[in-house]
């Protein structure tokens, strides 16, 4: 079963690369040679290769802000920077200023052709208060349980270039292509909105951080924004991602189920749902099966450990299909990072418990400490790809033999 789960995360991350869709989307637009192309998030590197494959020459200047290790050489046309991410850092607010600068110096005949993708929530930042305030309130919304909506609600109060506030920067109109990593594909939520009309409200965030009890106050100046010379256009989500899953285990035999795309909640509570579907289903299943989930839970942290939402999904599996026969689970980031960690995410069967158990690891005190990837890795269960290119939500996958 781990050759074909191997097989069908390989799959399902080629057909999330947003190659093929930045292509189609710049090709069936006419554009003049006065391009200044900007991309920010983790997927920043692959969608300006592909944009330089199109237009080329037609780009005059291009400014790439990626994740650390996330980046590789493109054209001299480009400058590519790195910055940090899920916490922002100095040169997060560094290169993000170099690309305010260069557009502010354009005029209304140019264009920008900005290309978004998640994490740029983190890496392109210019905030409103110090950046070591803003770092400890994304610390503790990360840690917190809230969900991305809710986290990129509060960034955007606490930013002059999210929610709209980049695009007013501009003089020029901009085109914004946008590789979804948000459920519901809320353009405005995507890297928290740069570039189109902010309608949240200072309330909406101060109910935020009184649903979770936090303890910091939002600045005063936090008014709506609305945008006039930006068009945003979602080309790729979390569909790619599971499409290409679901083509990978059919070709392999399986009967493939794609249950939701819109998978929410506390990572260990969904693993043990989905763990005892699965069981369950075996019991009576006559052919080999694959059930999809996609989309982004969350993990409200209580422990000291390392890990990630995706690993938490496999521990809490692992508990749950103790002693079974014929199941496997894995969940994975489609960006190949899971928290602050090397993993995309991690597997289990009906071994993995065990086998934690024989290497002296308490499965259930290493889930209740946040620790999963110290416990997956132990074992060998830890799933690590690299920087993948893409970002397009997680995907949890059932295989039933």
């Amino acid at each position: 079963m781990k050759t074909d789960a191997l097989k069908i995360i390989d799959a399902a991350l080629k057909a999330s690369s947003p190659r093929k869709n930045v292509a189609d989307a710049l090709s069936q637009r006419e554009y003049a040679d006065n391009i200044t192309l900007i991309a920010a998030g983790k997927a920043a590197c692959t969608m300006a290769d592909a944009a330089y494959d199109v237009l080329g020459d037609k780009i005059r200047k291009g400014y790439v802000i990626t994740k650390y290790f996330h980046s590789f050489p493109l054209p001299d046309v480009f400058e590519v920077f790195e910055a940090g991410h899920p916490l922002p850092d100095e040169n997060s607010v560094k290169h993000t200023k170099t690309v305010i600068d260069a557009v502010k110096n354009l005029t209304e005949k140019d264009k920008v052709i900005f290309l978004l993708s998640g994490g740029a929530s983190a890496l392109f930042e210019s905030p409103v208060i110090p950046l070591e305030s803003l770092i400890g309130i994304t610390e503790k919304l990360l840690r917190c349980g809230a969900d991305i909506t809710e986290i990129n609600i509060i960034r955007k109060k606490l930013s002059s270039v999210k929610g709209g506030n980049f695009a007013k920067m501009c003089p020029c109109d901009i085109d914004c292509f946008i590789l979804s990593d948000v459920l519901g594909d809320r353009i405005e939520m995507i890297a928290s909105g740069p570039c189109c009309d902010d309608k949240t409200t200072a309330a909406d965030a101060e109910n935020i951080i009184k649903k979770y009890n936090l303890d910091f106050d939002l600045p005063g100046d936090i008014g709506n924004t609305e945008v006039t010379n930006a068009e945003n256009h979602i080309i790729g989500s979390l569909g790619m991602l599971c499409d290409g899953a679901k083509k990978c285990a059919e070709s392999l035999g399986y009967k493939t189920h794609i249950m939701t795309t819109s998978m929410t909640g506390e990572a260990r509570e969904k693993a043990g749902e989905i763990a005892k579907h699965a069981i369950e289903y075996a019991s009576s299943a006559h052919e080999k099966t694959v059930f999809i989930y996609g989309g982004e839970t969350t993990v409200t942290i209580k422990g000291t450990g390392t890990g990630g939402r995706n690993q938490e999904i496999a521990l809490s599996a692992a508990i749950e299909l103790k002693n079974t026969e014929d199941i496997l689970i894995f969940s994975l980031g489609s960006d190949g990072t899971d928290g602050p960690t090397d993993a995309a995410g991690g597997m289990a069967d009906g071994h993995s418990y065990e086998k934690m158990i024989s290497a002296g690891i308490s499965p259930e005190e290493y889930l209740n400490d946040n620790n999963s990837y110290d416990a997956l890795k132990t074992i060998g269960d830890i799933i690590i790809t690299g920087p993948t290119g893409t970002n397009v939500n997680d995907i949890t996958v059932v295989i039933i033999q």
